[in-house]
């Protein structure tokens, strides 16, 4: 008789989820390479890939089991992929211009101190009155009774 984890939760000894997890993995194998050798295998372009990534992030956050990343993994992960990329020519080549400005917009993140929030307060702010989200040294029109 099937011991009763390797049956499913109704106890029934059919069907897929009753099977044990390796004889499950052996036939998801076997269903996803016959889907690409018949050509019907789906392949995302990178927007899908995005969706997909965001979703399963949100899923993972509301669940509690997302990976938060430290500065360390997060580097390392980069530097990881990045091989990756290289080793199967995927990566994307920065020509000279797209360099200079991915250095200008890191060094603006950098150079900054306080919170994304308060930076992107201060970017409406400068948009929307032409003003940088200081007040200007002769504008007395902060100073109430002066």
């Amino acid at each position: 008789m099937v011991a009763d984890k390797e049956r499913g939760k109704s106890g029934d000894k059919r069907g897929f989820a009753s099977m044990d997890v390796n004889k499950q993995r052996e036939i998801a194998s076997k269903g996803g390479k016959a889907a690409h050798l018949k050509g019907t295998a789906h392949e995302f372009d990178s927007e899908e890939a995005r969706e997909a990534g965001r979703k399963g992030g949100r899923a993972a956050h509301l669940k509690g089991t997302a990976h938060e990343f430290d500065s360390k993994e997060a580097r390392e992960a980069g530097r990881k992929g990045g091989k990756a990329a290289h080793e199967k020519g995927t990566a994307h080549e920065f020509d000279s211009r797209e360099a200079r400005e991915a250095g200008r917009k890191g060094g603006e993140s950098r150079g900054k101190g306080g919170s994304q929030a308060e930076h992107e307060k201060e970017a409406s702010y400068s948009l929307r009155s032409g003003k940088s989200g200081q007040p200007d040294k002769g504008d007395s029109s902060n100073h109430t009774g002066r």
